[in-house]
C-alpha cells in the first residue's frame, strides 16, 4: 500500500497554490435541494481558472519542479480539463507544453488549450494519448500526470479543505459529499480533507457507465485496465493507479455508477434548478445524489461541481 496523503500535505499544497487559483465559493442551493428533497451545498469549481479544479494540481506540481524540468517542457494527457489546465498554467509561466488528447475531447477545450500556447496532439482514443505522453516523457519531457502523483492529489484535496471549512461555517455540515471520478485524484484528495475535518461525513464517488475505472478497481482489489465507452471524456481514465486506489479504498464510502444520459440530464438539472452551468462530468452527481438520498433519507448533501467545459450542443443533444 502506498503512503496516503495527509491533511498536512493538503495544507502545504494550499500554500503552494495560494494566489494562483480562485478561492471558489461553497453555496446552498435551495432549488436543487427542492428537486432532491434534501439540503444541498454546491462547491463551485466550475468558476476556477480554465473552467475546472485541475489548475490546482498543475500549479502545485509546477512549484515543485527544478529549472531543468521546466526547461525540458511539460507533457500531459487529458480528456479535456487537465490538458486545458496544463496549457493555461504553463502558458502563464512561459513554459512549453505538449498535451495529448483523444479526438473526441471537447472541441472547445482543444481550441482553448491551443490558444493558451500548448502543442495539442490528437490521438484516436485516451489509451493512445497516454501512450504518446509516455513516449514524450521517455524522450525527456516532464510529465504532469493527471492523477498518479501525490503532489497533484494533495492539491486537488484543497477543494475538500475549502468545502469542509465553508460548510462548517455555514452551520450545517453535510452528511454526504459527492465527487466525480476520472482517475481519482480529486475524489482521493477531497476524501482526505473531508474525513479529517468532518469525520462523520460519508464521501461518495460517481462514475458513468463505460468509464468505471475506480469501481472496477474496488471490485478487483486493485487497479485494473478498463475499456472506455462512455461519452463523458473528462471521466475517461483507462485505469486507476495504486495511489488513487489506496486512498479511495481507505476513505470513500462507495463509488456509484450512473448512465451517460443521467449525467447529461444532471447538467440540465443544475442549470434549471441551481443556475449553474456544469459539464456532464459534474452532472452525474445529481443522479448519484438521488441514489444516496434513497439509501440515507436524512442526508445533507454536498456536491463538488468539478468543471464547466462542455458545449451547449452536447448537453442539448442529451
Amino acid at each position: 500500500m502506498t503512503d496516503l496523503v495527509t491533511l498536512d500535505d493538503i495544507e502545504t499544497a494550499a500554500g503552494r497554490i495560494a494566489g494562483g487559483v480562485v478561492r471558489t465559493p461553497t453555496v446552498p442551493s435551495p432549488g436543487l435541494g427542492a428537486l432532491l428533497d434534501a439540503p444541498v451545498l454546491l462547491k463551485l469549481e466550475q468558476l476556477q481558472r480554465a473552467g475546472s479544479f485541475k489548475p490546482r494540481g498543475v500549479l502545485a506540481k509546477l512549484a515543485t519542479l527544478s529549472d531543468a524540468e521546466r526547461a525540458a517542457g511539460l507533457v500531459a494527457v487529458s480528456g479535456g480539463n487537465h490538458g486545458l489546465a496544463v496549457a493555461d498554467v504553463a502558458g502563464a509561466a512561459g513554459v512549453a507544453a505538449v498535451v495529448a488528447m483523444p479526438e473526441n475531447a471537447p472541441a472547445g477545450s482543444v481550441a482553448a488549450a491551443r490558444a493558451a500556447g500548448a502543442d495539442v496532439r490528437l490521438t484516436p482514443d485516451i489509451p493512445a494519448a497516454f501512450a504518446l505522453a509516455e513516449e514524450l516523457r521517455a524522450a525527456g519531457a516532464t510529465l504532469v500526470h493527471p492523477f498518479d502523483d501525490p503532489v497533484v492529489l494533495a492539491a486537488q484535496g484543497t477543494v475538500g479543505l475549502e468545502l469542509a471549512r465553508d460548510a462548517a461555517a455555514l452551520g450545517e455540515p453535510p452528511t454526504d459529499v459527492l465527487v466525480s471520478v476520472g482517475g481519482g485524484a480529486l475524489l482521493s484528495g477531497v476524501a482526505t480533507a473531508v474525513r479529517a475535518l468532518l469525520p462523520g461525513a460519508r464521501v461518495w464517488g460517481v462514475e458513468t457507465v463505460g468509464a468505471e475505472t475506480m469501481s472496477t478497481a474496488l471490485r478487483a482489489g486493485g487497479p485494473t485496465p478498463v475499456t472506455i465507452t462512455s461519452s463523458i471524456t473528462t471521466l475517461s481514465a483507462p485505469s486507476a493507479t495504486q495511489l488513487t486506489y489506496d486512498h479511495v479504498s481507505a476513505l470513500v464510502h462507495d463509488v456509484l455508477v450512473v448512465p451517460d444520459g443521467d449525467a447529461v440530464r444532471g447538467s440540465v438539472d443544475l442549470a434549471e434548478h441551481a443556475g449553474v452551468w456544469a459539464e456532464p462530468a459534474a452532472g452525474c452527481l445529481v443522479a448519484g445524489a438521488r441514489r444516496v438520498r434513497e439509501r440515507h433519507p436524512d442526508t445533507r448533501l454536498a456536491l463538488v461541481i468539478c468543471g464547466r467545459n462542455t458545449e451547449v450542443a452536447t448537453v442539448a443533444a442529451g
